[in-house]
C-alpha cells in the first residue's frame, strides 16, 4: 500500500478484516453498511422501539441507542425483545461514555458496544500534567485492568465492539503528551486496539470523530497508516463528522468529510450526525453510499506517483496571484447563469448583491459571488465594484469592458489564438485527459486561471493528479475547481459539491469554486411526508452551497458556524428547536463557533474548537461556556438563549445585523 489508501489516482476499496456484527458483515469488500442512532429516553422502551423501527424502515443496518448508566444498559434487552417480537433483527448498538459496568452488561445483551477511549478509563479535567514514561506506561497498564475484562464478555458472546475516538474528548493524559491533535486521536484508539489483540479479540471497528472535517480526514488517513505499519492489517472503519449540525450545512459538513474518504476507498460503516431526527440521517447516508455502489474498482497497480502535498497536514497549495485569486487570496465564489437566458441586477440578489434604487448603490452580503459566468451574454447594467464578469471568448473580444469582463478559453482553444486578455484569462481544462501541450504553453503566463473538470468517472482522483502535476512541474498556475452536478434532488447535489470540492480543499488544493447544474431537472424529495430538502432559488442554492463548503473547510469565513449535536437519550432539551432558536438571533455572527450541546458527554469536550458554548447540564438547565471555560451554571433554558446574546455582547463577539452598500 501507498500513503493511507489503494490508490490516490483511481478508485479502490481499501482491504480490512471482516466484523460481524450480529448476522451483518462488516469491512473486507461488503458493502458500505448505514446506521444512526436513536434520540429517545433509553428507559422508554415503546418510544425508542418505535423510533428505531422507523430507522430500519428508512434504511438503517445498525441502531445504537445511549446506555449512560446501568439502568438504561439493563433496559436494551427489554428493547431489543419488543423489537425481535416485532420481527426486526437488526443489529443494535450501545453508546457507552463514562461507565465501564454499563458495557460490561450492555456486551451480553445486544450485538455491538461502543466505547470512547478518551472517557471509558480517563476522566478528563482539562489539566496539563507532565508524565514521565514510567508514569505513561502505569496509566496504561491502568486502562488495560479496566478494559480487558469488556474485551473478554465481547470475545465470550461474540459481540462486537467500536473503538470510537472524538476529537474533543481526548482524555487529559492524551492531551498532555500529544496536544489536540490529530496523532492523538489515533494513538488514543491504539491503545485501547493493542489491549483487544493481546487478547486475540479482534471484532472491532474503529472510528476518528470531529467536528472539523479536516482534522478527521487526517486521523483517518493517520490510523491507516499506523495499523498497517504496526499491525499489517486494517480493522474496518466507522465514518462520520461528529456534531455536524443540520440542513444544508449538515449534509455539507458530512460529506466533505465522509465523502473524501469514501473517495479513497476508505470507509466500512458510516452515520451522518444531524440535528435532525434520525430517520432524516438515513437518506443522505444512502446518497453518500450509492456514489460508489457498482463503481468499477481499478484493477491495475497504484501509480507510482508521490504526492507533492501531505495528506496528514493542511497547506494549501502554493500560487501566483492573477488578480484577487490565488496567492493569499482567499478563494473566490463563480456564480453560473450559463444557462439563464437573461441577466437583469434584480437577478444578483440571489448571489448577494441586492440594488437599491432609491440610493443608487449596491449593498454587498458577506457571502456575494466574486464572478459571474454569462457564457454568451453581456449585461446592460453597471456592475457593483467587487464583482466581475466571465464569458465565453467569443463574447468577450466583441465586449469593450475589458476590466470588467474576462474570457473563458475551452482547453487547446487558449493555445490557438493570440486574442487574450492582458489580466486575467481563463482555461476550462479536462483533467482527465493529457494536457501536457496545454500546460507547456501556459507554463510562462502570469494570467492563466486554470478551470479543471473530469469526464473520468472517478472525477476527484483525476482532478487531483492534475493538480498534483502541476505542483510537480513547480507550476504555480490558480486553479479554480469546477465541479457539475446532474443529479435529481437537492440531497445529491450538496453531496456532490461537497464531496468532489471539499475533498481537493481538504488537501490544500483549490484558488476558487465553481459550480454547475441544470435546476429543471432536480425535483424535491420527501420522506414520511415531509419535504426534505428545497431550492426555491438555485442560483441562491449554488451560491450558499459554494460558500458553505468554503466555510466547511475553514478556507474563507462567511457566515456564523454552529456545532450542534444530533441528540440522543442523552439531551435534555430539545435540540432542533433551541438550535433553531439560537440560529435566528445569531446568523449574521460573521467567524463567530456556536456550539450547542445536549448533554455533559457531548459538552465542552465535544465543542473543542467552539468559541462559545450552550451545554445542557440538567432537566431545564444550561450552562453556557466561552471556549472551555464554563462562565454560568444553570441558567433556566427560558432565559438561556438571551443569556448567551448577552455572553457575545460582553465578549465583543456581537455585532448587529449589517449589509454593506457600494
Amino acid at each position: 500500500m501507498q500513503f493511507y489508501c489503494e490508490s490516490l489516482t483511481s478508485y479502490k476499496r481499501l482491504k480490512t478484516r471482516e466484523v460481524k456484527v450480529g448476522d451483518l458483515l462488516i469491512g473486507n469488500g461488503h458493502p458500505i453498511r448505514v446506521q444512526t442512532m436513536t434520540t429517545t429516553d433509553t428507559m422508554d422502551t415503546m418510544a425508542t422501539v418505535e423510533q428505531s423501527i422507523r430507522c430500519i424502515e428508512a434504511g438503517a443496518e445498525l441502531v445504537r441507542i445511549t446506555a449512560p448508566s446501568k439502568k438504561e444498559a439493563e433496559n436494551l434487552q427489554n428493547i431489543k425483545d419488543e423489537l425481535r417480537k416485532r420481527g426486526y433483527n437488526t443489529p443494535l448498538v450501545a453508546d457507552i461514555h463514562f461507565t465501564p459496568n454499563a458495557a460490561e452488561i450492555a456486551a451480553r445483551i445486544i450485538e455491538k458496544v461502543r466505547v470512547n477511549p478518551g472517557n471509558y478509563v480517563d476522566k478528563k479535567k482539562f489539566e496539563q500534567i507532565e508524565y514521565t514514561d514510567a508514569e505513561y506506561a502505569e496509566e496504561i497498564e491502568r486502562i488495560r485492568e479496566r478494559f480487558t475484562p469488556l474485551v473478554l464478555i465481547c470475545k465470550e458472546h461474540g459481540t462486537a465492539m467500536r473503538i470510537g475516538t472524538n476529537h474533543g474528548s481526548l482524555s487529559d493524559r492524551i492531551m498532555s503528551r500529544y496536544g489536540d491533535t490529530a496523532i492523538g486521536m489515533v494513538e488514543s484508539a491504539m491503545e485501547f486496539l493493542r489491549i483487544a489483540r493481546s487478547h486475540d479479540y479482534h471484532n472491532i471497528i474503529l472510528s476518528m470523530k470531529s467536528s472539523n472535517p479536516l482534522v478527521m480526514v487526517q486521523a483517518y488517513r493517520l490510523l491507516v497508516k499506523h495499523m498497517m505499519e504496526e499491525f499489517g492489517e486494517c480493522y474496518p472503519l466507522h465514518l462520520g463528522v461528529t456534531e455536524a449540525g443540520d440542513g444544508e450545512d449538515g449534509r455539507i459538513k458530512s460529506a466533505i468529510g465522509i465523502g473524501t474518504l469514501l473517495e479513497d476507498g476508505i470507509g466500512d460503516t458510516i452515520r451522518v450526525s444531524l440535528t435532525e431526527d434520525p430517520e432524516f440521517e438515513i437518506p443522505v447516508c444512502k446518497d453518500l453510499v450509492k456514489r460508489y455502489t457498482g463503481r468499477q474498482q481499478s484493477t491495475r497497480e497504484p501509480a507510482d506517483t508521490k504526492p507533492s502535498y501531505s495528506p496528514f497536514e493542511y497547506k494549501r497549495r502554493e500560487t501566483e496571484e492573477v488578480s484577487n485569486i490565488g496567492k493569499k487570496h482567499v478563494p473566490v465564489v463563480i456564480a453560473d447563469y450559463m444557462l439563464s437566458k437573461s441577466i437583469a441586477y434584480p437577478d444578483l440578489q440571489a448571489i448577494g448583491y441586492n440594488y437599491d434604487e432609491s440610493t443608487d448603490k449596491w449593498n454587498i452580503a458577506d457571502a456575494a459571488a466574486d464572478y459571474i459566468y454569462t457564457a454568451g451574454k453581456t449585461l446592460d447594467f453597471s456592475l457593483p465594484g467587487t464583482l466581475k464578469v466571465i464569458c465565453d471568448h467569443k463574447t468577450w473580444l466583441s465586449v469593450a469592458d475589458k476590466e470588467k469582463y474576462f474570457p473563458l478559453y475551452q482547453g487547446d482553444e487558449f493555445a490557438h489564438t493570440t486574442d487574450r486578455s492582458a489580466t486575467m484569462n481563463f482555461v476550462a481544462v479536462d483533467a482527465a485527459k493529457d494536457q501536457a501541450a496545454l500546460i507547456a504553453k501556459i507554463k510562462d503566463d502570469k494570467t492563466v486561471v486554470l478551470c479543471p473538470y473530469s469526464s473520468a468517472s472517478n472525477r476527484m482522483q483525476s482532478v487531483r493528479n492534475f493538480v498534483n502535476s502541476l505542483m510537480q512541474q513547480q507550476l504555480k498556475t490558480p486553479v479554480i475547481l469546477a465541479v457539475e452536478s446532474m443529479h435529481e434532488t437537492i440531497d445529491e447535489q450538496l453531496i456532490h459539491f461537497a464531496t468532489e470540492s471539499g475533498a481537493l480543499f481538504l488537501d490544500g488544493m483549490g484558488d476558487g469554486i465553481w459550480l454547475i447544474n441544470d435546476p429543471a431537472k432536480m425535483v424535491n424529495r420527501k420522506v414520511s411526508g415531509r419535504t426534505y430538502l428545497e431550492a426555491k432559488n438555485n442560483h441562491q442554492f449554488i451560491n450558499n452551497t459554494s460558500f458553505s463548503i468554503l466555510q466547511a473547510v475553514r478556507t474563507r469565513i462567511s457566515k456564523t458556524e454552529y456545532i450542534s449535536c444530533p441528540s440522543c437519550g442523552r439531551t435534555l432539551f430539545d435540540l432542533q428547536e433551541t438550535t433553531a432558536k439560537i440560529r435566528a438571533v445569531t446568523n449574521h455572527l460573521k467567524g463567530v463557533k456556536i456550539a450547542i450541546m445536549g448533554c455533559i458527554v457531548n459538552g465542552p469536550g465535544e465543542m473543542a474548537d467552539a468559541d462559545f458554548g450552550y451545554v445542557g447540564s440538567g432537566p431545564g438547565k444550561i450552562t453556557l461556556y466561552k471556549g472551555k471555560e464554563i462562565v454560568k451554571r444553570n441558567v433556566p433554558s427560558e432565559v438561556a438563549v438571551d443569556e448567551l446574546i448577552t455572553l457575545l455582547k460582553e465578549n465583543d463577539a456581537w455585532t448587529e445585523n449589517k449589509i454593506a452598500a457600494v
